[in-house]
Parts: structure tokens; sequence; C-alpha cells
């Protein structure tokens, strides 16, 4: 019997480089952290990334994008952790969720508390190589980390929550390169959280079932059948903003073509998902990253050809 098999469904996948790489006793935080699934990473980085690239006539500072790399990495890591410390309950009674590391007893809460700490003197570090103005955007985004996770149980929009906390890099790019913040990083922000609701309501459709089981909210549950073409009007919303964005920053025409490319590939995402075949959600919710790079394309494109 295969590990998929035996563990149902679930994104956590046995033999993989952080069973083959690591030391035991380091797998269950590379896990906690989800350094095994590097599409929220992805996700969070490339607001950072457009900002940057948004902002900057030419090429973007390789230094820049650097640290906003890092800095993905260890943030990511760090509201993960937050998320599965104050769900461990509810991780526990989830098929996709139940063999994450606190609820399957891998790791302890008190050794997720001080993995957390750890992250976060991390992350500082990353935040203070930027400007006083991004390093203040940055300490206000914890609100939003240690908020989102609650969100769940009070909401049936916890992705326009995690919306406002995974774009929040497309504020603090622009400013990291312009001191303060402008027009085009606030049109980019709310694109950003159209696209975070349209690709987590695809990922909540993963859990529906157990979540109407255990109470927990979500944007699948509120919308069921209708998701389609809400997630559809959402990817508009993204598109238009993407736009605004660009055309407010004064970018070459050019930058269209590669926005046009991203909202093809977002509609692809809308006409081949299957709302009740989990698999397949993770599937288009992993394209995204296809999405993400096609609009850093188009804003560096914009720059450098005009």
């Amino acid at each position: 019997m295969t590990d998929a098999a035996r563990t149902g469904h679930t994104d956590i996948r046995r033999g993989d480089w952080v069973d083959r790489w690591l030391p035991a006793v380091a797998r269950p935080y590379a896990r906690l952290a989800r350094l095994d699934r590097p599409i929220g990473t992805w996700l969070l980085l490339f607001p950072c990334w457009w900002s940057t690239a948004l902002a900057t006539d030419g090429w973007p500072s390789v230094w820049w994008m650097a640290l906003f790399a890092i800095g993905a990495v260890v943030m990511r890591g760090a509201g993960c952790t937050v998320n599965d410390i104050l769900d461990r309950d509810f991780d526990g009674k989830v098929e996709r969720t139940r063999h994450r590391p606190i609820p399957s007893g891998q790791v302890t809460v008190k050794g997720a508390i001080a993995f957390l700490l750890l992250q976060l003197l991390l992350g500082l570090a990353v935040l203070l190589q930027f400007p006083w103005t991004a390093i203040g955007l940055g300490c206000l985004s914890l609100v939003l980390v240690f908020t989102y996770p609650l969100m769940k149980r009070i909401t049936w929009w916890p992705q326009f929550f995690l919306g406002l906390a995974f774009n929040w890099g497309a504020l603090m790019g622009w400013t990291a390169v312009h001191g303060t913040l402008g027009w085009p990083a606030v049109m980019l922000y709310v694109a950003g959280i159209a696209w975070t609701l349209g690709y987590d309501t695809i990922y909540a459709h993963q859990d529906k079932s157990d979540d109407a089981l255990i109470g927990v909210k979500s944007s699948a549950r509120r919308l069921g059948a209708a998701s389609r073409p809400w997630v559809g009007g959402f990817y508009a919303v993204t598109v238009a903003g993407l736009v605004a964005a660009g055309l407010s920053a004064d970018l070459h025409p050019v930058f269209l073509l590669g926005i046009a490319a991203a909202a093809v590939q977002m509609g692809w995402q809308v006409a081949r998902w299957r709302i009740d075949d989990p698999a397949n959600c993770l599937v288009m919710f992993k394209s995204n990253r296809w999405t993400g790079w096609l609009v850093l394309a188009a804003f560096v494109a914009g720059n450098v050809v005009g």
C-alpha cells in the first residue's frame, strides 16, 4: 500500500527531500514550517517581487529580491507554526491535516512555540536590512500573521484575511525601493487580495466536508456549488488591479502581454477545476505559481523596455 493510500488525502508526502536529507530530529519542524510544500512560500513571495519590480526603473535589485525570498521562507514558516498551534484540535479532526506534526504528536506545543520564536528572530534580522518605513510596515504585518488563523472561527471569509496577510509584500516592495507608499502598490495590494480569494477558495474545497463537520468556516463552504463563477470574478478583479497598477506606475505597454498570459492561466484554472475532487483542487491551487511568474515577467518587461 502506498503512503497516500495509508494516510488518505493529504499533501504530506513521505520519502521526499525532508526524509532523505534532514536528520530525524529536524524533520517535524521542517514540515511544521511547510518547507516540504513550498507553494505557500511562492504565493507569499510573489507580491513582494511584483512590487519590487513594479517600483524599479530597469531590472529589480538582486539584493531586495534575495531578502524578500529569505523573508518569505521564514515568515511563511512562522505563519504556519502559529496556524498549527492555534488549530491543533481542528487539524486532528480533518483528514488532510491530521498527520501534521502537532496533532500527530511529533512536535509538542512548547516545542512549536520555541520554534516560532526562532523564526521570528530570523525574520527580524532580515527585516532590519530594509529602510525604516519598510521595517515599520513589516512589523504591522505581525498583527495579520497572528490573527488570520482565528478568522475561520468567526467569518465565512477567512480567505480575505489571508489575502490581507499574504499580499502585504505588495506594499513593502514599493516602500523598500521608494521609501514611501504609492498608489501603484495599493492597487497591487488589492489585486493580490482578490488573487488570494480565488486560489484559496479553490484550496478550501479540499476540506469542505470535514470543515462542515467540525464547524470551521470558509469561502468554499459559503459559496458551495456557486464557487466557480465567484472564483472567476475574483480573478477578473485581480487582472484589473494588475493592469491598473502597471498603468499607474507608467510601465511600457508591453507589460500587458504578460498580464494577458496570466489571465489565460487563471481562466484555465477556472475551466479545469473540479470542485468536488480534492486532488484536482490541489493541482489548480499549485498552478498559481505560473501566474506569479507571468506577472513578475510582465512588470520586469514593462520597466526594462520602458
